[in-house]
């Protein structure tokens, strides 16, 4: 039986806090490529596409420690808080303040 090469079964599901974010991604990346080796496909754009799938969430999930905060937000992130609103708008990126301010 063939193992279903885009099930996540395939990114060290046993133990994933002993495992780093790199180790995931490259895991993740073997798989596409070794699926794009099989399939006899050309890839196009996957720097992009890889930026983005990583970026993403993190800025979500950055933006709901902060409380939506977007300067505190950058600073966590280490980027300029321009760059971080562009980088909402480009993503769509929905911003929710809770209303707990803590």
């Amino acid at each position: 039986m063939t193992p279903n090469l885009n099930s996540s079964d395939n990114l060290f599901v046993a133990n994933l806090q002993a495992v780093s974010l790199e180790k995931l991604v490259k895991s993740k990346l073997e798989v596409l490529f070794q699926q794009q080796r099989d399939a006899n496909i050309e890839l196009s754009g996957l720097y992009d596409i890889v930026l983005e799938q990583v970026e993403k969430p993190l800025i979500e999930l950055a933006l709901i420690s902060r409380n939506g905060n977007q300067v505190k937000t950058a600073q966590l992130l280490g980027i300029n808080r321009n760059t971080l609103k562009k980088k909402i708008d480009n993503y769509k990126i929905r911003v929710k303040r809770s209303s707990k301010e803590g």
